[in-house]
């Protein structure tokens, strides 16, 4: 039953990546999507600014807020699962800076309501713009 259930989660153009897609495309950016020639295939790429974008599930990568939480079930599995998952996006953001490019990151929780959602795209878009490429 479960594992039906997860089978079902998407890993690409989930409704919180296609809002930040939206947001950032209205601000006038224009970026790739998913680029399979870096590490990690960043959710969102913009090669003019040298900036690579993650959307990050807070349940998937253990975030420390509500949705993070820890199942009651199998916990120690999927405690293993989290601490995979924050370790490889580590050791992602690592190669890519390496690289030259500048890692984002923005939490699903961040984008819940709409003045959230703005919030953390404005925020986003600003450091953008104002680090030099």
């Amino acid at each position: 039953m479960r594992s039906e259930r997860m089978s079902l989660i998407k890993g690409s153009n989930t409704k919180p990546e296609m809002a930040v897609r939206r947001g950032l495309h209205k601000l006038g950016f224009r970026f790739r999507l998913h680029a399979r020639n870096l590490s990690g295939r960043p959710d969102i790429v913009l090669p003019k600014y040298r900036a690579v974008i993650f959307v990050h599930g807070c349940f998937w990568h253990a975030h420390r807020c509500q949705q993070g939480r820890i199942p009651g079930t199998n916990a120690a599995f999927w405690k293993e699962k989290f601490l995979s998952n924050r370790r490889r996006d580590v050791r992602v953001a690592r190669a890519l800076r390496k690289d030259g490019w500048r890692v984002f990151k923005i939490w699903e929780c961040q984008l819940r309501t709409p003045a959230l959602r703005e919030k953390s795209i404005a925020k986003v878009a600003r450091l953008l713009r104002a680090t030099p490429r």
